[in-house]
């Protein structure tokens, strides 16, 4: 398994290079069910004094404008954060997603997106789907591409069709879901995982392995879930609205997990999943 050296990861600004050399920060925000205004304002604006600067919404989620209105009001240079979005399954095919990624952008108010990425898996209407997303790539209006909650079968049968791979898969991540095969079969072809709810939505900071470990470092489960993920060599997007876990979870890269401690955490693997599975193909 990749691991990154504590050079890698030594502060909130590290970020991994993509295949397509443009750059993915490792600690991400996610806004996942905040949609009341002053619930979201408070969130981000204390994420960006915390010193956040890649956020990640969807069309799902309802709230992109919420996410574009908060940074612009903050003052914070459009160019010094990475925006992501995603394409909702119902938007699949050709004209549809290139509409979609339109009205995303309008809601955002912003001329492109970091990353585009289709949120989830289904093989109707995939290829032109692709077709699409590559067109948004190469007219600037997406830096950068990849999927969600693609399984090896997925990424085989896109693999088919495109003519640009996707750089990032957004997974479900966390040390009772490790999907060892999957991460190892993106890094083997330079896609970059990223871990969404990394956390399992706060569930997995009761584990009592994880609660010895975070003693050990003086740090809390949380904080020792995201390093171990980062150590992995996968980026992350913890979401709270709470400022004292906001504050925390960006306070990660003051310490190293051991070899020993990270084999520990690998080990509480359940193949548990918060969320839901793609089904097969």
């Amino acid at each position: 398994m990749i691991r990154w050296s504590n050079s890698n990861i030594s502060d909130i600004k590290s970020f991994r290079k993509l295949s397509n050399n443009n750059s993915i920060p490792v600690l991400g925000f996610g806004v996942f069910n905040l949609k009341e205004r002053d619930e979201f304002d408070g969130a981000l604006n204390c994420a960006l004094d915390a010193g956040y600067r890649h956020f990640d919404t969807a069309s799902i989620y309802g709230n992109e404008d919420m996410l574009g209105r908060a940074i612009s009001e903050s003052g914070v240079n459009r160019s010094e954060v990475f925006v992501t979005t995603k394409l909702w399954k119902s938007d699949f095919g050709y004209k549809a997603t290139i509409n979609a990624l339109n009205n995303s952008l309008l809601r955002l108010d912003m001329d492109y997106v970091d990353l585009y990425l289709v949120h989830w898996p289904q093989k109707e209407k995939l290829a032109e789907t692709w077709e699409a997303i590559e067109e948004i790539y190469t007219s600037g209006k997406a830096k950068a591409i990849g999927v969600c909650n693609f399984s090896i079968d997925y990424l085989k049968l896109l693999f088919r069709h495109c003519k640009i791979k996707p750089m990032i898969n957004q997974i479900e991540h966390h040390p009772y879901l490790l999907q060892k095969e999957l991460v190892g079969f993106c890094f083997d072809r330079e896609i970059q995982v990223v871990a969404h709810s990394p956390l399992m939505w706060g569930r997995i900071v009761n584990d009592d392995t994880l609660k010895g470990i975070s003693y050990e470092y003086k740090k809390s489960p949380a904080q020792i879930v995201l390093r171990w993920n980062l150590q992995k060599g996968i980026a992350v997007i913890p979401k709270s609205a709470n400022r004292e876990r906001i504050i925390e979870n960006a306070d990660i890269f003051d310490f190293h997990i051991t070899e020993s401690d990270m084999n520990k955490i690998d080990s509480l693997d359940k193949n548990l999943r918060v969320g839901g599975a793609p089904l097969s193909l």
